[in-house]
């Protein structure tokens, strides 16, 4: 995926998502756990209490992503402000909202549309981009490439 003049920096892979799967289990159990004691501490309002309170961290985590998706929809697509900035911030298992909250852009899709892993990337005024590869929505592995600067370029 590297065109002429491009240099690849290392690429940051994380080697195993099962940890995705773990987190995944222990919301759930969690959220089964405050039901089932909200009901044997308080009967049917406890488990009302504990419903709610479900509901209140749904509808938390549903404001937050409408948030992030309209300071993007003001931006540019695929477009940041430093490439490399935003390499730096990157690590293993952030989710795509999260790269998107990062970037205030959506990311310019590179893959097939529907198709595992998601591939986007994110291109600065300079013509430095970053790649991102999404598993499961969740980051797996980037590349910052570089353009190379010519000998002109590069002197004052």
């Amino acid at each position: 995926m590297h065109g002429a003049g491009y240099v690849k920096s290392d690429c940051c892979e994380n080697p195993g998502m099962n940890y995705l799967m773990v987190q995944t289990i222990a919301v759930r159990i969690g959220a089964v756990a405050l039901l089932v004691m909200g009901y044997h501490w308080y009967g049917w309002p406890g488990l009302a209490g504990a419903a709610g309170a479900l509901v209140m961290w749904m509808l938390l985590h549903f404001t937050r992503m409408l948030q992030v998706l309209r300071r993007a929809s003001h931006r540019p697509k695929g477009h940041v402000e430093s490439s490399v900035m935003l390499n730096a911030r990157l690590h293993p298992g952030v989710s795509l909202m999260q790269v998107v909250a990062l970037t205030r852009s959506l990311g310019e899709l590179r893959s097939p549309a529907g198709e595992q892993p998601e591939v986007f990337r994110w291109t600065d005024t300079g013509q430095s981009f970053v790649e991102c590869e999404f598993k499961g929505g969740k980051l797996a592995t980037w590349r910052l490439d570089r353009p190379l600067q010519t000998l002109a370029d590069a002197a004052p």
